[in-house]
């Protein structure tokens, strides 16, 4: 379970951002970021949330409020990894993520072949 701070933190975005939710497919798209946003909390990762702009479009002027409150837009690296040993994919994953977080702050994509890689200057 997160942290309440964390439940009062996405309850205060939501309400913030529902006055940009103008019809009902703007009202699921956030949702749907709403509930990416609550899985990203409760994963507790060392990288930050991210999406892509294009993905949050739907918000209009909802970004500008998103800046406001100090979130940052910044360009990410896109890796693609590729494993020479399929039947061994997820111990080597496991292993290759662990190492590259020795590095660098990242976080795999949907479990694909993808990662994204965060600038260091904005992680802390």
């Amino acid at each position: 379970m997160p942290a309440l701070a964390s439940i009062v933190l996405v309850q205060n975005l939501y309400d913030i951002l529902f006055q940009y939710a103008v019809s009902k497919e703007k009202e699921e798209k956030l949702e749907v970021f709403i509930k990416k946003l609550e899985t990203h909390i409760k994963s507790k990762a060392r990288a930050p949330f991210s999406m892509s702009l294009e993905e949050m479009s739907f918000l209009g002027e909802g970004l500008d409020e998103l800046r406001l409150l100090n979130w940052q837009q910044v360009n990410l690296f896109l890796f693609e990894i590729v494993i020479d040993e399929p039947e061994q994919d997820e111990d080597v994953w496991e292993e290759l993520m662990g190492f590259f977080n020795t590095l660098f702050t990242c976080v795999r994509i949907n479990n694909s072949n993808v990662i994204k890689v965060f600038p260091s200057a904005m992680v802390i």
